[in-house]
């Protein structure tokens, strides 16, 4: 049986996707919250950035992988307008239903489906825009993942991956300082959690940088690929196209 990372922990694979479970459904009831106190609501920022990239048009077919809490599904949704399509999916259940109940008081009629980002029940060449913001990194099988996301857009679309990434060497020491010193306290504050923070913070350290996985979007497929920093490379968006 083959081992893979737990943030900086050597589990099984078959554990790991357990243990993601167990920390997004912690989480689950504060994850709005803490994103905007995590980043000072520069998350709101990255993500308007992420769907003004895709250049999705109104009536076009989006699919928002690992989408949790919507954000950027609400997002694409006004690109698409009535006439489009954008549908919501998690792996996780707890996630999924604070997207979904969100979606729904807000008056977006839209599919929602509970799946694992290695596996999409979708048909091939489907979708105008594929997305996955802050998801990747807690993937098992990342190659896998970018692989069926390639597959399920349609020629001529593009895959957008909004994610944690490597920080400029100026910024390395506090950064670091703040990921494992104050998140985690935040999150036993706000959370009760410190563990989950601890984890998460432990997994963007453990995710490609913005080279290697521009390398790995290529590896699946995916042409034209090139990043875009922001925040000193705290976070970056990556886009590809199928051709």
């Amino acid at each position: 049986m083959a081992d893979t990372h737990f943030g900086f922990e050597s589990v099984a694979e078959e554990e790991k996707a357990k243990r993601v479970a167990g920390v997004f459904t912690s989480v689950a009831g504060k994850y709005d919250l803490m994103n905007d106190l995590m980043s000072a609501g520069l998350h709101r920022v990255w993500k308007r950035f992420a769907v003004s990239l895709s250049g999705v048009r109104n009536g076009q077919r989006v699919l928002d992988v690992a989408g949790g809490s919507a954000d950027l599904s609400r997002l694409f949704f006004k690109k698409v307008g009535s006439s489009g399509q954008v549908v919501l999916t998690d792996i996780n259940n707890a996630m999924l239903r604070v997207g979904r109940d969100r979606l729904l008081d807000e008056g977006c009629a839209t599919p929602v489906t509970q799946c694992d980002a290695e596996h999409l029940p979708f048909p091939d060449n489907y979708f105008d825009c594929v997305s996955i913001g802050f998801g990747l990194r807690n993937v098992t099988h990342k190659d896998i993942a970018l692989r069926e996301m390639q597959r399920v857009l349609k020629p001529g679309g593009c895959l957008i991956v909004l994610e944690f990434s490597r920080v400029a060497k100026s910024l390395e020491k506090i950064y670091d300082a703040y990921s494992f010193k104050l998140l985690p306290r935040i999150g036993q504050l706000i959370a009760n959690d410190a563990d989950s923070y601890r984890y998460l913070a432990e997994s963007i350290r453990m995710h490609p940088g913005q080279d290697e996985l521009k390398s790995m979007m290529e590896e699946a497929g995916l042409e034209k690929v090139e990043y875009f920093n922001m925040t000193g490379g705290v976070v970056a968006v990556h886009r590809g196209y199928k051709f």
